[in-house]
């Protein structure tokens, strides 16, 4: 057997699709390919949406659900997976029972509950759900603020806050946690991670005012997932997602009349000569 044969580093999106291209899967398998992994993906939902809005949303049958993860661990050697949107209880539940199926790798859990239109995209119940069966099996999960006040019940309005909701957070079974400070006042921007042997850090950034930040968690996310794929160690990886990040908003591209998206390119545009 040709030893070379599943040897480039491959990722697994399980998320719903945005037909506006800005967030959800379209994100994530750009964000990926700009990261150099080969990305899969098991669609969960398919939305009719744009940077205006979710206008419409279909979860998609738990046979191809299956089926597309039988397919996936059938045939491609994935070591990272990470899942964006999930819906309700239901859908939930299935991606966990594949989880538990499949060796896909690490797992990454971005919680998306609300879209940038104000879409609910995961139910209370679902919720709960991804809190008891879900963050223990995850290697990062990656709440925004208004995520994280949710999922651990209690109003986050400082830095100490952020700090205890990560630790109730991690409790729960995630063996780390980042929170995503994009949704907090000032003029930086200040994720809080917390690691599992207990360090943390905060990764900073100067505030870019746009409304052209359509994405931002799916790419980070993705962009993290990708990293550990490639075999980089985690603390490097979310300093590379955050600087990832920060050139996709900052190189802005006209796109849309809402929440523009992201311009995923801009990473390798800047760092032409430099392997990510």
């Amino acid at each position: 057997m040709n030893s070379e044969i599943n040897s480039f580093p491959q990722v697994l999106t399980i998320a719903g699709t945005d037909s506006g291209g800005g967030a959800g899967m379209m994100a994530d398998l750009k964000t990926m390919q700009e990261c150099h992994t080969f990305s899969t993906g098991v669609i969960i939902a398919v939305t009719a949406q744009n940077t205006l809005g979710v206008q419409q949303s279909f979860m998609l049958p738990k046979e191809i659900i299956d089926a597309q993860f039988a397919s996936i661990a059938a045939d491609f050697q994935i070591r990272a997976c990470k899942t964006g949107m999930l819906g309700d209880v239901q859908h939930v539940q299935y991606v966990v029972n594949n989880l538990k199926k499949y060796d896909f790798g690490p797992l990454i859990v971005d919680p998306v509950m609300v879209a940038k239109g104000g879409a609910i995209l995961l139910t209370d119940e679902a919720i709960s759900l991804v809190k008891q069966q879900l963050f223990p099996l995850a290697t990062v999960i990656t709440p925004n603020i208004i995520e994280a006040q949710r999922l651990v019940d209690q109003e986050i309005k400082d830095a100490n806050d952020i700090k205890l909701a990560a630790k109730k957070l991690q409790d729960l079974g995630a063996k780390n946690v980042i929170i995503k400070g994009g949704h907090a006042k000032g003029q930086q921007v200040s994720d809080y991670c917390l690691f599992l042997d207990h360090t943390d850090l905060w990764l900073n950034a100067p505030r870019i005012i746009t409304p052209r930040t359509h994405g931002t968690g799916d790419t980070l996310s993705a962009c993290i997932c990708s990293q550990i794929a490639r075999g980089i160690p985690l603390k490097t990886a979310v300093h590379i997602a955050k600087d990832f990040i920060n050139l996709a908003i900052k190189k802005t591209i006209q796109v849309g009349h809402g929440h523009g998206p992201l311009n995923h390119w801009a990473y390798q545009e800047v760092n032409k000569n430099a392997e990510l």
